[in-house]
């Protein structure tokens, strides 16, 4: 399947559709039939994007609206589409639903890009009554083309055959019917799907897959979801070269990334755009004994409050990145990444877990509340967006606070802080950097210029 291509958006009135079950299913059930597959996610979501990467089997990439420019939602877009036979994108959300009324959302994302979008929808209560619903969700935008249905938790042919009366008359093409099964469900944490040793995602995945063939018409869905041009005339080189950037004397950093079942939530996007700046090392705090040699650290977000046990018990990689953060070592920690850095995480069951050190705080995930929403930095005249998505918070702290404001989607300021101690730089904030190279460049430039004691 050379050219034309195909490319679909999937979507649903509101979470808990199934989109994320659906999409893996196909992602492997298309990969299964030799083809190239490229996954993608709507929102800053990454926990699904690794569920994705796993079923396609090449990474899933982010498209988010309000974290970066149209141009580079596009750029990203293009470049990783024009290389695989058909491009997934997993939606966030209903359909409409966005940071601010549709900022954000799928459907802002299916205009943009110009790609169809099949609604999942949960079908377990419902029958005829879908017409109005898709009918509603098919015209109340005249830029988002809804080409396709796919009915959820649907257990007989006589339920579907309903359901498929109301997509005739809505105008909307019936593509099949997933029914339950309890055997192919995934868990979840907090918002969305996580990652857990105890769940077998690989059978879960696979069993999806040959399900889906059984009562989905993928022929037809590949058919109404093709495009009529060739992506390989808009193709865009991404990341692109970084004019304006000024390396120094370091053009070839030695970049150490945190990377194991405690600090999973990385954006490839940003990955690739530190490759501008050196070469990737990646590094297990459960695992490994020390840091390779560094010159930048970076430690994402994740679950270190599940591992917080085998954190503290690794003694020497602990002291590893102490001694190095101490030394002066440049070091950007998000979230997880930031708690693990900080004195301790006291765990829900209460149990007190000593962590690195390097931060004058504790956390703690005891009484917590979520905190979640999109978010926009403004530190040293550069503009940049995020993700804050946690349920811990500091049970104390007493760390430098960098000038910088952080903003919620609506502009409103919040109390989340950039905080310093030397030259280690930590947010509850998933800063999306792809679009904002910049940002790695001021790290650098910081770690550079002279810290007083006030930053100790």
């Amino acid at each position: 399947m050379n050219n034309p291509k195909s490319s679909f958006l999937i979507s649903a009135p509101s979470s808990s559709s199934g989109k994320t079950t659906l999409t893996l299913g196909l992602l492997r059930a298309l990969r299964n039939r030799g083809l190239a597959v490229q996954p993608f996610k709507c929102g800053p979501d990454y926990i699904d994007t690794i569920h994705h990467s796993a079923a396609a089997g090449r990474p899933s990439l982010n498209l988010d609206t309000f974290m970066a420019s149209d141009a580079h939602v596009r750029e990203v877009y293009r470049h990783y589409a024009s290389r695989t036979d058909v491009s997934v994108a997993e939606g966030v959300m209903g359909l409409f639903d966005g940071a601010d009324k549709m900022r954000g959302s799928s459907a802002e994302i299916a205009a943009l890009l110009d790609i169809p979008v099949v609604l999942v929808i949960n079908a377990q209560s419902m029958a005829y009554s879908a017409a109005p619903l898709i009918y509603g969700l098919k015209n109340f935008d005249a830029r988002i083309r809804v080409v396709g249905v796919i009915f959820n938790f649907v257990n007989t042919g006589s339920h579907y055959r309903f359901l498929q009366d109301a997509c005739a008359d809505a105008g909307v093409e019936a593509l099949g019917y997933l029914p339950k099964n309890e055997a192919l469900y995934i868990p979840s944490r907090h918002l969305g799907l996580h990652i857990s040793a105890g769940t077998d995602y690989e059978q879960i995945i696979e069993g999806l897959a040959e399900m889906i063939p059984r009562t989905i018409d993928i022929d037809r869905l590949l058919q109404i979801a093709c495009f009529g041009h060739c992506f390989e005339s808009q193709d865009v080189v991404w990341p692109p070269a970084h004019s304006g950037l000024s390396y120094g004397k370091s053009p070839n950093l030695r970049i150490t990334v945190a990377r194991d079942d405690a600090f999973t939530f990385l954006y490839h996007q940003n990955v690739e755009v530190l490759k501008a700046f050196g070469k990737i090392s990646w590094v297990s705090p459960l695992k490994d004994v020390a840091l390779p040699p560094t010159d930048l650290l970076y430690l994402p977000g994740g679950y270190p409050e599940l591992f917080a046990e085998r954190l503290s018990e690794n003694r020497s990689m602990r002291a590893s990145i102490r001694d190095y953060c101490e030394n002066g070592g440049l070091t950007y920690a998000e979230c997880g990444g930031m708690m693990y850095l900080g004195k301790s995480i006291e765990t829900d069951s209460g149990s007190i877990l000593e962590m690195a050190g390097v931060l004058d705080c504790e956390t703690t995930l005891q009484g917590a509340k979520m905190t979640l929403g999109y978010r926009t930095m403004y530190w040293s005249g550069l503009e940049i967006g995020g993700h804050e998505f946690h349920y811990s918070s500091f049970k104390s702290r007493n760390i430098h606070v960098e000038p910088a404001q952080i903003a919620n989607a609506r502009g409103v300021p919040v109390e989340t802080g950039f905080f310093r101690c030397r030259n280690t730089f930590a947010s509850y904030v998933h800063l999306y950097w792809a679009d904002k190279p910049q940002f790695i460049q001021y790290l650098i430039n910081k770690s550079r210029s002279q810290w007083t004691d006030s930053l100790r």
